[in-house]
């Protein structure tokens, strides 16, 4: 699989990127690895959609089909908030915002499950000697709490969710402070995601892409990882 993945993948990297930039995007080793959460290293749609159905409860709206709430994932809560009101009760904004952080605590705790040899992955990477990251728009401190209840203790070195003050993905900023702090280069970096805007962080920021086929926002017309396995074998092949 690596043999025909990896050669599609850096043409497509090249190709999307610019080869003035990424010219030597092939030669380049990939040394750090920065994940994405939902979608990519968890499945969080069912505690996601579990609260968000509560707190339309709570102020009387509608719910939502799960498969419905997958479409609202990606770019942060207060898009997740935005697109299940729809505009014709975008005035209870605040209303439903409070009701799902109240629900979400809780909810997500039975409706998020790492993907199935995620883990085991992660810790040959460490193995490995790859630093890794975890950089999402999830609210920071939901991101946090489930990556170290989900997770082994020490495999990532930073856990960065999103804080005020600071730019949402697709914005490269928090990927490359994360960079700076481990004295790579961008190009040595590989982006890990599910989702048009993990595409577009990686394009930004100057990283590798590499995108799976399982979660909320694949991209069309791009190379994807279809297994843990094919992950393991690109950054392996990289070095």
């Amino acid at each position: 699989m690596s043999g025909e993945l990896l050669p599609k993948l850096f043409v497509s990297v090249k190709t999307r990127l610019g080869k003035s930039a990424h010219n030597n995007y092939r030669d380049s080793m990939i040394r750090g690895l920065i994940f994405d959460l939902d979608g990519t290293l968890v499945d969080s749609l069912p505690g996601i959609a579990t609260a968000l159905n509560h707190a339309l409860n709570d102020i009387e709206l509608p719910n939502h089909p799960r498969d419905v709430v997958k479409t609202f994932i990606g770019d942060g809560l207060l898009n997740l908030i935005t697109r299940a009101l729809g505009p014709d009760h975008s005035n209870q904004q605040n209303e439903l915002l409070a009701a799902f952080k109240k629900h979400y605590s809780q909810d997500w705790k039975d409706g998020t499950f790492p993907y199935p040899g995620i883990t085991s992955l992660l810790e040959e990477f460490q193995k490995s000697n790859f630093p890794m990251a975890v950089l999402s728009n999830k609210p920071h401190e939901y991101t946090v709490e489930i990556v170290e209840t989900l997770f082994p203790q020490n495999l990532f070195s930073q856990i960065r969710g999103h804080q005020e003050g600071y730019p949402k993905k697709p914005d490269p900023t928090t990927a490359h402070r994360i960079i700076s702090d481990w004295n790579l280069k961008a190009e040595e970096v590989a982006y890990i995601g599910d989702s048009t805007v993990d595409l577009d962080t990686a394009r930004n920021g100057k990283m590798t892409p590499l995108i799976f086929s399982w979660g909320y926002g694949t991209p069309e017309d791009f190379p994807l990882l279809h297994s843990v396995d094919d992950l393991r074998n690109v950054i392996l092949d990289s070095r």
